[in-house]
């Protein structure tokens, strides 16, 4: 290639990549988008701010959480799935660039043919050698915006790697905090078990000695056995619950260590939740929902280049020989350079009908991300609700567990004073253990509450690492 053209070419390529590309430029939808979550003051602060590992204090299960990073395989899928998606958006980009290879031929024949000149009858060799480049001068931007697509999509990927993190560290979370609460209910049990069987040998003794009637242990039995039932039932949910929080960290299935007890753990003592706008940057799954649509409405230019031409270059050089010694010899030179222009005349529609098609997929894409935006203000809202309601509801059965508890010493002493009978004792202990478990299950809905407020605000589960670059030097 000459002097002149290979500047031309240079110049040709700088102003393709200056230029503008066909289709709409992507802009932002107007979304819903409230000064604050709903019943909340303004707050600029957020406890999304803040890492997992301050907002939850307890050190197993901050254990846990990075074993989880460290060893999930859903994460390494996502994780192997941003390559991916890297090495799809270079190759995509690679299209703007000219397309340099080479040739090597060597053939060994004999014309034998009626009519072959008499010289041309005997064994010849002949001898290729070339480089070739292939280069379509993207005048439209069709590639432009496939890059700009391949690039969004790359984005999305990572995003959902991001809402990966979230959901397994909230998953964690969310496991240890409901494996605590059925030690806790465990422990009730067997405390209630303890209980029925000192009542039912007091029960005995007054049979024996002829004070009772036979009613009154059988009724201490049976409700002994009921409670007792309640036992290895409780023991199968554990072993289930540790097993699904070892493979949640990446392990086979088996015992997990505890850290602090159910009624010992700290929350944050205040929750801010921010501002609604600070949602569309934070939440994994709205970045991810956005570069959809950044994608879908690059693909709708792409659609429309296809109703113009495609113009490229090819261009050749080498050498030709029938002698291997003479193939960098002076006068075996070849060259060629050729310009082609391509473009559609009729294709039954099927152009027409993508380009269609593109527009559709991107109005479905702008519907979804505008409602992602709506599904996160509400389960930002109902979490928020619900962490105000079960602070109350906690209250009020920590007041009836206490009421409960001092009414059935009073039964007791009551019966063996014979001022009253079984039945009083057996009432105070009927309801005392369905109260304490209800307690111990608000404590645990507490806890959870936290835990989807955090999720639903995009919490900082990780620091975000730098959105990946697709691996070439220029920018598409």
């Amino acid at each position: 290639m000459t002097r002149g053209a290979r500047r031309a070419a240079a110049l040709g390529l700088a102003l393709i990549l200056s230029g503008c590309a066909i289709g709409p430029n992507y802009r932002q939808p107007e979304l819903p988008a409230p000064a604050t979550f709903r019943d909340r003051p303004e707050e600029q602060a957020s406890i999304a701010d803040l890492p997992w590992f301050e907002v939850f204090q307890d050190a197993v299960l901050q254990d846990l959480v990075r074993e989880a990073l460290a060893n999930n395989r859903d994460l390494r899928v996502a994780v192997a799935r941003v390559e991916q998606a890297q090495g799809l958006a270079a190759v995509q980009r690679g299209e703007i660039f000219p397309q340099i290879g080479y040739e090597g031929d060597f053939s060994r024949g004999k014309d034998t043919s009626f009519g072959a000149p008499a010289e041309g009858r005997g064994t010849q060799n002949d001898y290729l050698a070339v480089l070739d480049m292939a280069w379509e001068v993207d005048v439209w931007g069709r590639i432009r915006r496939a890059s700009e697509a391949a690039r969004a999509e790359m984005l999305a990927t990572e995003a959902f790697r991001r809402g990966v993190v979230l959901s397994l560290v909230s998953g964690v979370a969310q496991a240890y905090f409901e494996l605590r609460e059925l030690d806790l209910e465990l422990e009730i049990a067997k405390r209630t078990v303890e209980n029925f069987g000192e009542t039912l040998r007091i029960f005995d003794r007054q049979f024996q000695g002829g004070v009772a009637s036979r009613l009154d242990p059988l009724r201490a039995e049976a409700a002994l056995a009921q409670a007792a039932a309640a036992i290895p039932d409780i023991e199968r949910r554990i072993v289930a619950k540790e097993n699904e929080l070892s493979v949640l960290v990446g392990r086979t299935p088996g015992p997990v260590p505890r850290g602090a007890a159910l009624t010992e753990q700290v929350p944050p003592p205040a929750i801010p939740a921010g501002v609604p706008s600070q949602l569309l940057t934070r939440r994994p799954d709205l970045l991810e929902a956005e570069q959809n649509l950044v994608a879908a409405n690059a693909r709708i230019g792409e659609a429309m280049a296809n109703f113009f031409p495609r113009i490229g270059l090819t261009a050749l050089y080498g050498s030709a020989s029938g002698e291997l010694s003479a193939l960098l010899s002076s006068g075996t030179g070849i060259w060629s350079l050729v310009a082609t222009a391509a473009g559609p005349i009729f294709t039954f529609g099927r152009t027409w009908h993508f380009w269609r098609a593109s527009q559709a997929n991107t109005e479905a894409a702008r519907h979804s991300y505008e409602q992602a935006v709506l599904v996160s203000l509400q389960e930002v809202s109902d979490s928020l609700v619900a962490r105000e309601k079960l602070a109350l509801v906690r209250q009020e059965q920590e007041r009836a567990v206490y009421a409960l508890s001092e009414s059935l010493k009073v039964a007791r002493t009551r019966y063996v004073g014979g001022l009253s009978t079984y039945l009083e004792v057996l009432d105070a202990q009927q309801q005392l253990f369905p109260a304490e478990n209800d307690l111990a299950r608000t404590r645990r809905d507490e806890l959870l509450s936290l835990v989807e407020i955090y999720r639903a605000l995009g919490g900082g589960w990780s620091e975000a690492p730098p959105a990946p670059k697709v691996p070439l030097p220029l920018a598409p």
